[in-house]
């Protein structure tokens, strides 16, 4: 199960039902469809490493994470300048400071979801 959450209130805003060979990161697209309202940022892990629809991506990225910008004259990908600032600060202060720890929204909500059953 994977779920959209907005991180002030826990509500659910989006929900994708999946079998165990499904990546993580196939979901994604469609959960960010499921969401009408503006999204300000895409907290996740790396398995959600990938660029998110003009919001601020805020995705742990892989150990070994490279780059992804296409072309040196491009505009860089936020994934990218992730990469760049946690290369630069460690990823201890970046998750400090980019507020990465408001992906716990959604682990919350599915924890409250499973007590509900």
């Amino acid at each position: 199960m994977h779920l959209g959450v907005d991180e002030g209130s826990g509500e659910i805003l989006a929900a994708v039902v999946t079998t165990n060979d499904v990546a993580d990161c196939e979901v994604r697209p469609d959960l960010l469809e499921q969401i009408d309202q503006q999204i300000e940022q895409v907290s996740g892990d790396g398995c959600y490493d990938t660029i998110a629809r003009g919001a601020k991506a805020t995705i742990l990225l892989r150990i070994n994470a490279e780059m992804q910008q296409p072309h040196p004259y491009s505009q860089p990908y936020p994934r990218d300048e992730n990469l760049r600032w946690v290369n630069q600060v460690g990823r201890k202060q970046w998750k400090h400071v980019s507020g990465y720890h408001r992906r716990y929204a959604s682990e919350t909500a599915i924890f409250r979801l499973m007590c509900s059953l």
